[in-house]
């Protein structure tokens, strides 16, 4: 399919240097950091979440295995019902979804701490890792919504959202920055659950105070159901938003490419971990993994800076490609530095991909279904990391750390074949290229 101007990715045509898509023109928008702020804070557990787990449930059952599959259980949990949060947060507003979710994570995390320190069986840690993982806040979802609501009341504040998917891609690096090294830090010097713990606190703080920023949410969307018409995209038309964003094509061949980058995430969590084991340096796990996020943030960084002159879908599949490439050599490192190196290839190719997901969901999904396509994407991540944990974990068990370090490759080479062979559903079919901003505003994007 042939190009069409990319407004959305970089200065259109007779746009001036000065007036170009930027940090500092998006840090800019009225009401901004009225959400930005509070929204780090809340998003900050969710990167100390998984990582919390393995350390903890490894200490008291002595098993990276158990550790992985406690962990799985809670990342599918995650994925099965953070969409209907998003779905919810859509009907009711943000605020009606968020108060009773943390509350409910808060008192969950608590309650699966005391299992594992009392050395319950791993069926009642299962069963305390369902609620946990359901109750996970989507507030990344719900930030991208909040900058799509914001943003998207004119043409020229919607060429920034691009630049706001960065954005946000970079906030949530520097969170899987900061995160894994501070649980890390926790469960090593001050007690295997002061990681867990730490969380549901920060979790409980974050998310109440990011619920009571009501001015920038989204405003709730009443569904019309099937009866509506429906785009070529799947969506409902002018009247109302689809019964489910998981009916349009290309949010399901996101969903499925995303998993990929959760095999990355979680392959790189658990064996990072076992490596740091084997050489005798546990406190090595949280630099390493510290390494490789950074490379994530920094790609983030430069990829909200550019100009694009191509799609996302383009990008999408041309970082992809650097991403599989990059997870090929994991598994036949054997030293701190080389591990250190590779491992900030791999995250640099990781946020390309992430962005021009988030972007084309722009294209695809009108705004009443956004902050459930958001989470749909988040949850295959959150799906995606938890098998990766569950394998490489028993793989790391079985036969050492290198082999929990083929789980990102086979994630990513699986899910670079499905882009390349499903790409053609990432392409809005309407006349023009036009995607819904909300406020009854269309703005032409592209996505090739």
């Amino acid at each position: 399919m042939s190009d069409t101007v990319d407004t959305t990715a970089g200065a259109s045509e007779g746009t001036s240097p000065a007036r170009r898509p930027g940090y500092g023109q998006l840090l800019r928008t009225p009401g901004a950091w009225t959400f930005l702020l509070p929204g780090f804070a809340a998003r900050q557990p969710f990167a100390m979440l998984t990582i919390g787990i393995v350390l903890l449930v490894e200490h008291t059952s002595g098993s990276y295995g158990s550790a992985g599959i406690v962990a799985a259980v809670t990342g599918v949990s995650m994925a099965l019902f953070a969409p209907q949060n998003g779905k919810l947060a859509d009907r009711f507003g943000q605020r009606a979804v968020l108060v009773p979710g943390v509350l409910l994570h808060a008192a969950s995390v608590t309650a699966l701490t005391v299992l594992a320190l009392a050395g319950a069986p791993l069926w009642a840690l299962f069963v305390a890792a369902v609620p946990t993982g359901a109750s996970i806040p989507q507030v990344g979802p719900m930030v991208r919504a909040r900058w799509a609501a914001v943003l998207g009341t004119s043409e020229e504040r919607a060429r920034l959202l691009p630049t706001a998917a960065a954005f946000e891609s970079v906030t949530d690096e520097f969170t899987f920055v900061i995160g894994p090294v501070l649980a890390t830090a926790l469960c090593t010097g001050v007690h295997p659950a002061a990681g867990l713990v730490a969380e549901a606190a920060l979790t409980l703080a974050g998310g109440l105070l990011f619920a009571a920023q009501r001015g920038t949410q989204p405003k709730p969307v009443r569904r019309q159901g099937a009866a509506g018409s429906k785009s070529a995209t799947g969506a409902a038309g002018s009247g109302g938003a689809p019964v489910s964003a998981l009916s349009v094509p290309g949010v399901r061949v996101l969903a499925v490419v995303f998993l990929g980058i959760g095999s990355v995430f979680g392959g790189m969590q658990v064996s990072l971990t076992a490596f740091a084991e084997e050489i005798g340096n546990p406190g090595a796990n949280g630099l390493l993994y510290g390494v490789f996020a950074a490379g994530n943030m920094l790609a983030g960084i430069a990829c909200g800076a550019i100009a694009w002159k191509i799609g996302p879908r383009r990008r999408l599949i041309t970082g992809y490609v650097g991403l599989t490439l990059a997870a090929s050599g994991l598994w036949a490192v054997h030293s701190v530095p080389l591990l250190a190196g590779l491992g900030l290839l791999v995250g640099l190719f990781i946020a390309p991909a992430l962005i021009s997901g988030y972007t084309l969901i722009e294209a695809l999904v009108p705004a009443g279904a956004r902050t459930e396509a958001f989470t749909w994407l988040t949850g295959a991540v959150a799906l995606g990391q938890a098998g990766a944990v569950s394998v490489a974990g028993q793989l790391a068990d079985a036969h050492g750390a290198s082999a929990g370090f083929v789980v990102p490759l086979v994630g990513t080479a699986l899910a670079l074949a499905t882009l390349v062979v499903l790409r053609s559903r990432l392409t809005p079919k309407a006349s023009g290229l036009v995607a819904a901003r909300g406020m009854g505003h269309r703005v032409p994007v592209a996505v090739d």
